[in-house]
């Protein structure tokens, strides 16, 4: 009997409190895992008793992501037809998650999973870097075309935007400007042109394998299109329609809230006048508003202030107290600080620990949502940042690809209750992994890890909304044992791990469960469209 009281105390407290949980169902499921452990070793020679069997496969499942959701019979149903499509996916000659993105998307948009996914309510975006946040095609189409845009081609194949109300002076890089609107008038052909500036401000391409044989190649060509699409976005009158634009191919894709990193770049405007951050927040509180009373089953958006891992101590010191003041002017825009930037290259946050410290010190709260983990060089310096960004109490783990094998830093972050935020299209274009069937984070899917989806960088990789990730998380890391109770759990992980306070969580976790109900509901009639017709 003492047995079964370890196991009901450590398989009750196995998964974080949620809220309107059953209690007397999570005590029966714990008596249920009990039982099958005891059994388990309990077991003689001979053949297996196969309910013996059936409990440990039924124990095993629980305790995956969404193991221990209850589907309603409607839930059931759908579940079951996402099944028998996923089977069909995965036995296709071509199964997109071992394919690179480029070459998958394609397949993607014409699977019937997919379209089921772009119709589900997907809860928050919670890693996203406002450099990538909207489309290069409304970038290249709509922002380009606008008076007073000129373009200067750089020596290392690259270009750099400016709106100014003059000829420009010689800087980055550039000497000489060319107004785009004069340069169109002479190309004979304006549309492979656009398509021209769009391959500089995206990885896309045909060969992405040949184009990129390696991350420092990747990597190279990720930072350049950061670069290049700076000057159109840092435009005061395009940053409004910039974030605004972001927002609507949010909402688009049925995403419903959005925390933002942002190092909040010195916005122009068309004389040469430059805004501080301060100034920047105001226009994205605005945007926000504006955007939240025109579509009010949206929730808002708030800002992860991030700075370059590159810098120094005293400048991420600076930065530091600088997102202190500004979370305190901008409570509910300002959701904390992070590092950003490629982390093989990059300082270690332990090396930045007498800055990182100075909110503690001060005796103040700055929210950590540290980058860790974005790493295959197991055993480096680098790679202990996950075990750093857990010491300095990280509210998420941004990719935590490295996480897997960090066994201490997996039952700590478990513990805690801190949240992976998984971009699975990210960590293969940037060559972590190319069969996303391999990656590490089926291991944390298998145990219930605490878990968001998110899409990082998605006019880079050429997506829009959360579908994607959605699509390779379920169908490729989740494999064959992802469901929609799996669905359902990281859908709502991306509320409850988010940085709204517990009162608009609950009121978020209404909303989406009322878009959630209208799904299910709605959903049968494609299901059966293309379960017949695929």
């Amino acid at each position: 009997m003492s047995h079964c009281f370890f196991c009901v105390s450590v398989l009750g407290g196995r998964r974080p409190p949620v809220a309107h949980e059953d209690m007397a169902s999570s005590i029966f499921q714990a008596v249920v895992s009990c039982m099958a452990l005891l059994w388990f070793v309990w077991a003689t020679d001979g053949i297996p008793d196969p309910t013996q069997r059936d409990l440990l496969m039924r124990e095993e499942a629980s305790r995956q992501t969404g193991g221990q959701v209850t589907l309603t019979a409607a839930e059931q149903e759908l579940d079951a037809s996402l099944h028998q499509l996923k089977e069909k996916e995965m036995s296709a000659a071509q199964f997109p998650p071992a394919l690179h993105f480029f070459r998958a998307k394609p397949l993607i948009q014409q699977s019937s999973i997919f379209k089921v996914l772009q119709k589900m309510p997907k809860g928050a975006a919670l890693h996203v870097h406002s450099s990538s946040l909207v489309s290069v095609d409304w970038l290249v189409k709509n922002v380009t075309y606008r008076p007073h845009c000129y373009i200067c081609f750089t020596w290392d194949n690259s270009v750099r935007f400016l709106f100014s109300d003059h000829q420009p002076f010689p800087r980055w890089e550039c000497f000489y400007w060319q107004l785009l609107e004069t340069l169109r008038a002479k190309i004979k052909d304006p549309a492979a042109f656009d398509n021209s500036l769009m391959q500089h401000l995206t990885l896309f391409t045909e060969d992405p394998d040949g184009v990129y044989p390696s991350q420092d190649v990747v990597w190279q060509k990720f930072e350049k299109a950061f670069i290049a699409a700076a000057g159109l976005i840092t435009y005061a009158p395009v940053l409004r329609d910039y974030l605004y634009r972001g927002l609507e191919e949010l909402h688009h894709d049925n995403v419903m809230y959005l925390e933002l990193r942002s190092g909040l770049s010195k916005t122009y405007e068309l004389d040469g006048t430059i805004h501080d951050k301060v100034w920047s927040l105001k226009t994205f509180e605005d945007v926000t508003k504006k955007f939240v009373a025109d579509h009010p089953d949206f929730l808002g958006a708030r800002i992860i202030l991030s700075l370059h891992r590159a810098l120094s101590v005293f400048e991420v010191k600076a930065a530091v107290k600088e997102a202190i003041q500004l979370q305190k002017d901008f409570p509910d825009v300002v959701a904390g600080f992070d590092l950003v930037g490629r982390e093989d290259s990059g300082r270690t946050l332990w090396y930045f620990r007498e800055a990182l410290s100075l909110p503690a010190e001060l005796g103040v709260t700055l929210p950590y949502f540290f980058h860790a983990g974005e790493t295959d060089n197991e055993g480096t310096d680098v790679d202990q940042n996950i075990l750093d960004a857990l010491l300095f109490n990280t509210t998420r783990i941004g990719h935590g690809f490295a996480l897997a094998h960090h066994p201490l830093a997996k039952e700590i972050s478990r513990k805690r209750n801190v949240a992976v935020e998984l971009c699975p299209i990210s960590n293969q274009v940037l060559k972590l992994v190319s069969d996303l069937r391999n990656h590490p984070a089926a291991v944390l899917m298998s145990e219930g890890h605490p878990m968001v989806i998110s899409s990082d960088d998605p006019s880079l990789f050429g997506t829009t909304g959360l579908s994607y990730d959605f699509y390779q998380a379920f169908v490729g890391v989740g494999g064959l044992k992802a469901n929609l109770g799996t669905l359902k759990e990281l859908a709502l992980n991306s509320i409850r791990y988010s940085s709204l306070p517990l009162h608009l969580k609950d009121m978020a976790l209404d909303t989406w469960q009322n878009k959630w109900d209208i799904f299910i509901t709605g959903v049968f009639g494609l299901m059966t469209f293309c379960i017949f017709h695929f």
